[in-house]
Parts: C-alpha cells; sequence; structure tokens
C-alpha cells in the first residue's frame, strides 16, 4: 500500500458540514434545562411531567433512529441528514408556538426524532468518508459541535431568563436558525463513497475520493471498499446476531448504554434543579448552566487532540474512572451544603467531554463489521437513545427521594463500566474501517 496525501481543507470542510447535525443535537439537548423553570409554571409539570418532557425527545430518537437506517441504506447519508435538519426546523417553531402541554410534548418528540437522524447519520458519514489517519478526530468533531450547540443554547437561555412568561417559546424558536443553515450546508454535501460504490455508482464515488486524497489514495480506498463489500446485500438486523458479529455488537450496544447511565446527563439537563437544592436562585442557576457549557468546549477540543494520540482505550478507562471518584465528592458536597459543588460538577463534565462523550461516538462508528454496519450502529444508537430516557425520566423522581445519595447510583455504575472497558474495548486508532473487520469475521 503506498502512502497517501490528503486534501485536509476539503475533508475538514465537508466533515464540518455533517457534523452540524450535532449542534442542532445540542440545541435539543440543552434548551430544556434554561426552559424546565417556566415549563413548571406554565403546563404545572411535577416531577413525573419534569422528568417525561425531558426524556421525551429520546423517544423520538428511536423513532428518528431506525428511520434514519433506512434511509441512509435506500437514499443515501445526504438526502437523510437534509431531512434531519427539516425536521429540526419545524419542530422548534412548534415547540415555541406550543398551546398546551400535549401540543409541546408531540413537537419534543418530533424534535428527538431530528436528532435521532443525526445522532446515527453525522458520525456514520464523517467514517465513511475521513481518511483512516485522522479519522478519530473528525468524528469527534460532531461531538465539539454537540457541545457548541449546549454552550451557545445556555449562553442564550441566560440572556433570555429575565424577558417574561414566555422567555420558554424565544429560547425553543431560536434552534430555526442553525437548522436552516445546516438544511442548506447538507444539500451541498458530496455523497458517502462506500454508498455510492454500494449502489454501483463507482465513477461518482472515484470523483469524490479524489477531491479528499491523492491517487494512492483513492485506488488504496476503492479496493478496500469493493472487497469490504463482498456479499453484501441491503440492511440487515437479523445478521447482527450472527456468531461472527455479535461481540461486536453487544460490545457497542454496551457502550452506548454505558454513555447514559454514567449518569453526567443528568447534570447537563438538570443543573438548575440541583443547583436548587443548596439553595442557588434563579439567575445563578442558569449561569452555572452556562459554566458547564464553557468546561465542555474547552475539555472536548482537548479531546479532539487526544483520540488519535493516546487512544480510545485509555480515554474510556481514564474517563470511567475519574466519574466514578468525582461522583463521591459530589455526593459530600451536596450533602454539606459546600461551595465546592460546582467545581466538582465543572470537574466530572470536564472528565466526560475528553473521554467518553466523543470516545465512545467513535467506537460506535468504527467496531463494526461494513456487513452489518447500517443496522449494528442503529441498534447501538437506540439502546443508547433507550437508557438517556431512563437516566433522565427517572432522575427528578430518584433526586426528589434520594437526594444526594442518587449519585452513588451513577459511581456504582463508572466503576462497572471501567471494568468493561478494561475486558471488551480494543484499540482500534489509526486503522481503516475495513481492516478492523479481520478479527471479528474469522471468529
Amino acid at each position: 500500500m503506498q502512502q497517501s496525501h490528503f486534501k485536509n481543507r476539503y475533508t475538514l470542510g465537508i466533515c464540518f458540514i455533517s457534523a452540524l447535525g450535532g449542534y442542532l443535537f445540542g440545541f435539543d439537548f440543552a434548551v430544556i434545562s434554561g426552559a424546565l423553570p417556566f415549563l413548571q409554571k406554565q403546563f404545572a409539570f411535577n416531577s413525573y411531567w419534569e422528568g417525561f418532557a425531558t426524556g421525551i425527545l429520546a423517544i423520538g430518537a428511536i423513532a428518528g433512529c431506525i428511520f434514519a437506517g433506512q434511509v441512509a441504506d435506500k437514499y443515501g447519508r445526504r438526502p437523510g441528514l437534509m431531512l434531519a435538519a427539516a425536521l429540526f426546523a419545524i419542530s422548534s417553531l412548534a415547540m415555541a408556538l406550543a398551546p398546551n402541554r400535549d401540543f409541546f410534548l408531540a413537537a419534543r418528540f418530533a424534535a428527538g426524532a431530528g436528532v435521532g437522524m443525526a445522532s446515527m447519520l453525522s458520525p456514520m458519514y464523517i467514517s465513511e468518508i475521513a481518511p483512516a489517519a485522522i479519522r478519530g478526530r473528525l468524528v469527534a468533531m460532531n461531538q465539539l459541535t454537540v457541545v457548541l450547540g449546549i454552550l451557545i443554547t445556555n449562553l442564550i437561555n441566560y440572556t433570555l431568563r429575565n424577558t417574561g412568561a414566555d422567555a420558554w417559546r424565544y429560547m425553543f424558536a431560536c434552534g430555526a436558525v442553525p437548522s436552516g443553515l445546516f438544511f442548506i450546508g447538507a444539500y451541498f454535501l458530496p455523497e458517502s463513497p462506500r454508498w455510492l460504490i454500494r449502489n454501483d455508482k463507482e465513477y461518482l464515488a472515484k470523483s469524490i475520493l479524489g477531491k479528499i486524497g491523492d491517487e494512492a489514495f483513492v485506488t488504496d480506498s476503492l479496493s478496500l471498499i469493493k472487497r469490504s463489500f463482498t456479499g453484501v446485500v441491503g440492511i440487515n438486523y437479523m445478521a447482527v446476531f450472527k456468531r461472527a458479529v455479535l461481540p461486536a455488537v453487544l460490545t457497542g450496544i454496551g457502550l452506548a448504554i454505558f454513555q447514559q447511565f454514567c449518569g453526567i446527563n443528568t447534570v447537563f439537563n438538570y443543573a438548575p434543579k440541583i443547583f436548587q437544592s443548596i439553595g442557588a436562585s434563579q439567575d445563578d442557576q442558569l449561569l452555572q448552566t452556562v459554566f458547564i457549557g464553557v468546561v465542555n468546549l474547552v475539555f472536548t477540543i482537548l479531546a479532539m487532540a487526544l483520540v488519535d494520540r493516546l487512544g480510545r482505550k485509555p480515554l474510556m478507562l481514564i474517563g470511567a474512572g475519574g466519574l466514578c471518584i468525582l461522583y463521591l465528592l459530589i455526593v459530600g458536597a451536596l450533602h454539606s451544603g459546600s461551595g465546592m459543588l460546582s467545581v466538582w460538577l465543572l470537574a466530572a463534565i470536564g472528565t466526560y467531554a475528553m473521554t467518553l462523550a466523543p470516545v465512545i461516538w467513535v467506537l460506535i462508528s468504527e467496531i463494526f463489521p461494513v456487513q452489518v454496519r447500517a443496522a449494528a450502529i442503529t441498534i447501538a444508537v437506540i439502546s443508547l437513545w433507550l437508557a438517556y430516557f431512563v437516566l433522565v425520566f427517572t432522575f427528578p423522581v430518584l433526586f426528589e427521594h434520594l437526594k444526594e445519595n442518587t449519585f452513588y447510583i451513577y459511581a456504582g455504575i463508572c466503576a462497572a463500566g471501567f471494568v468493561f472497558a478494561w475486558v471488551r474495548i480494543k484499540e482500534t486508532k489509526g486503522k481503516n474501517l475495513e481492516e478492523m473487520e479481520e478479527p471479528i469475521t474469522m471468529h
């Protein structure tokens, strides 16, 4: 295999446009945190409805994931990304205009469908179009746009906090602007070369690969892609249960569930509620979400520099072990009402952002054989969203009854996640997607 050279500016540009789906994910994920204090008054939410309104995004995301798998397989990655953008735009305006609780919940479900499509298709598209040597940091770019979405949304929420009882409507309406930009950007994206080759459009694939790298890269990529598609026919969910690929699929599901059950999204979604428990004012509660967004962004940028250097497994171990310790410190701070609560929460956000957040998305996009990749990624991401729903739906009720002891549960899960990563994760940095299949398919 010859030494390949890449045209990084073009590759970076198309991967960034695709990763804007992550920004919208970040928006819908964060906007509820600032809006909840207003929604509680507007729609008389108790802890049950508070959890359901937060978690219904995940139920919509599951529907979006299933639909995205079919669209991506039949029509291509690009049309799927455009559809996700359209769903984001329509649902943002629908939530902003919601006349009652049920209409709002239906609109948030639709927003979740857009989130689910983007959460699956953006990493898939980037992993299929990015050269192996820089794939980790380019897939991690999707996580960077997620955290940018979270930070900017938290800033907007904080800015709008004193605009009256309808402040939450303005918060949700702001989502229509990035949605429109993402739709326009996705329209100009090239299709995934892997999808084109599988659909007998090799001439188009060759042209796109030629814009990404030199002739050696084009030749090597075409050879690897063709070899990987031997005997492949469409998306096949039953194929994931075959003995040869099941270990990889179970590992992917385990990673997806752990990313949510590690508990950090309770901090993202319920920071105001957590700080309210130690007597913080509403202004201070929303200001803390801005600090969380800043720390999340800084450490995600650091993660992009580390994921292709340190590798995936070391970052997984650091993340799981670090969060376990920090949750124990958070319990102590909540119990004593200590001013250190903010420090430990921000440290937990930074640890997660630098490790588990980007690395698990990278691994999910890498570890599956191409014969089952679309189906396996769909199943893994559905598992992730189910776990997210369980996490955010149960937290308000658990926190109401267990208070700070709730975080002991997440500490225990992180300890188990450390063992899981130690035993099950194999290093994938610097390998072609096709090269990684051989150890799996030869069983």
